[in-house]
């Protein structure tokens, strides 16, 4: 072989060389791209999740039949402004809200549960600051006021016992004009159909489920086992939309059964 072909190899070999070397490096590129792309992309849902948006879902029937067992919704966080509670885990940064802007009479409203301040609770705003609210005979009373109700249709649910069956089912009106339907499995003769006159005080609400006879809620007092009255603080968001929806005990990952699983007309269903 010739001095050139020799020279030649050899000026290869130092071109080669270097390549060889770049190759890790940008391997090492390519995994720090993708941790990159995956910490954008946790800061973006952190920030959607805190600020504008959060998702629920239903795991009782408290709220029947407005939500259902196994609807998934979206909760507006910017509907009543910022609390601790906005934040994953509500680390005890800052009291009061930010941004604050009270919630109307009829508002569907995810909030934490007063008395350990971290299980999240569904439930319809019946009385704002100041409202006396009392039932009487199953019919609820707002600054002793009869709030007016009409018979439609019987919905179908379950009882007590699980058994599917026809229950008296109202369109209820509150003052300031929500409509909004109410369920009545044992009619008008429940455990908390009748109740003592409450008085909600300055910046608490009142909350109770459209399910009358089968929710813990307002009407129940903390000590046994109830919600009691509910801190503005306290309110995580507004629900706005049912974005999906399976039946009951049917799994959500559960793709392949979503032709017999999901109620495809609660799809995009506004939550009034």
């Amino acid at each position: 072989m010739s001095e050139p072909a020799r020279l030649n190899e050899k000026q290869a070999g130092a071109q080669l060389e270097p390549n060889a070397k770049r190759k890790p490096a940008a391997s090492e590129g390519g995994i720090g791209e993708t941790i990159k792309v995956v910490l954008q992309a946790l800061l973006i849902a952190l920030v959607v999740r805190t600020f504008l948006f959060q998702p629920f879902n239903i795991p009782s029937g408290s709220m029947i039949p407005t939500l259902l067992v196994g609807d998934y919704l979206f909760v507006s966080k910017y509907a009543y402004g910022y609390s601790r509670h906005s934040l994953p885990f509500s680390p005890d940064l800052f009291h009061g809200r930010i941004l604050g802007s009270a919630p109307k009479r009829g508002d569907v409203v995810v909030f934490k549960l007063p008395r350990d301040g971290s299980t999240d609770y569904i439930k319809r705003v019946i009385g704002l600051p100041g409202d006396k609210i009392q039932m009487k005979e199953g019919r609820l009373y707002i600054n002793d006021e009869l709030v007016p109700r009409e018979p439609i249709a019987k919905a179908v649910t379950e009882d007590f016992y699980g058994r599917e069956t026809e229950v008296p089912t109202y369109r209820e009106t509150l003052p300031g004009g929500v409509s909004h339907t109410i369920i009545e499995i044992q009619g008008d003769a429940g455990f908390n159909d009748n109740t003592q006159a409450f008085l909600v005080p300055p910046g608490d609400y009142f909350m109770m489920g459209d399910n009358r006879d089968n929710s813990t809620d307002s009407r129940v007092s903390p000590d046994q086992g109830g919600v009691g009255y509910v801190p503005f603080e306290n309110l995580v968001g507004r629900a706005e939309l049912i974005f999906f929806s399976v039946g009951k005990g049917a799994p959500a990952w559960a793709v392949w059964q979503w032709p017999w699983t999901v109620r495809w007309s609660r799809m995009l269903k506004p939550v009034h």
